[in-house]
């Protein structure tokens, strides 16, 4: 999938606007982000009167609306509208959330919709997340372990061992996160951001996993955790409610301990 960057000083400009349906009279006006990179032209915001009475509550719901029924060129994704994939993670009304589960009866006012900020954009709505995905896999989810499994039965923990991964274990790498800390924006080619290291901590407290050292060797370093300035934007904008600050504070408590 090629990958586009927005041209050096380029606007974003106003664009289209489309009119609700004739008769129509409990409607919203829908303010969505356009670029296509295959056009040379600058980003705009195109306008979409929507009739709330014959659309879903969702601002997912809207946006599907607009594709089937008004501007099948809009470009977004989406999958399992249950906030549960992180597919339609995007910033609406300034804050980045799940386009499924944020209602358009708790927006005040016009919609705005953006792609999730400070990434490369495909196009539209659809940002590119090849470096959150690479770094995702940097440090590498999945249980390791060096002593064989038990013959007769899975690798065991405790009930309170288990409650520790319960929270990491909900993040659904929706990137909203890692799109709304200042560190991750001038920092991620380097810098982690808090959904990878939150990843990070899911298994560095996982009972059953024995590389411990090792995920903490290749996290220590100046950029890949340390970037961190505690502003918590993380934290407030989740959609699951989950705590990556706190989970990267552990990571940095965890270091300290094992010098001592």
């Amino acid at each position: 999938m090629a990958v586009f960057k927005l041209p050096q000083n380029s606007k974003i400009t106003k664009g289209r606007h489309f009119g609700a349906a004739e008769g129509a009279s409990n409607t919203r006006s829908f303010g969505v982000y356009r670029y296509d990179p295959t056009s040379g032209e600058n980003p705009r915001v195109d306008t979409y009167e929507i009739d709330l009475d014959s659309c879903g509550p969702m601002v997912l719901d809207a946006l599907i609306k607009i594709k089937n029924e008004i501007d099948p060129t809009l470009t977004f994704r989406r999958s399992c509208r249950e906030g549960i994939c992180g597919s339609c993670a995007m910033n609406i009304d300034g804050g980045n959330t799940l386009a499924c589960t944020r209602a358009i009866g708790s927006i005040k006012g016009n919609v705005r919709v953006y792609p999730l900020p400070h990434m490369p954009v495909v196009k539209d709505l659809v940002p590119d997340l090849t470096n959150f995905y690479a770094q995702y896999a940097s440090i590498k989810p999945w249980l390791q372990t060096q002593t064989p499994p038990p013959a007769d039965r899975e690798r065991l923990q405790s009930k309170e061992d288990q409650e520790k991964i319960n929270e990491p274990s909900a993040c659904i790498l929706c990137a909203c996160c890692s799109a709304g800390c200042p560190s991750y924006w001038w920092n991620s080619d380097r810098y982690l951001g808090p959904a990878v290291l939150l990843a990070a901590h899911r298994w560095l407290v996982d009972s059953r996993d024995e590389a411990t050292g090792e995920r903490l060797d290749q996290l220590e370093d100046p950029f890949r955790l340390y970037r961190c300035h505690t502003i918590l934007n993380c934290t407030q904008t989740c959609p699951k409610g989950l705590n990556p600050a706190k989970a990267i504070a552990e990571i940095k408590k965890m270091l300290v301990e094992r010098r001592v």
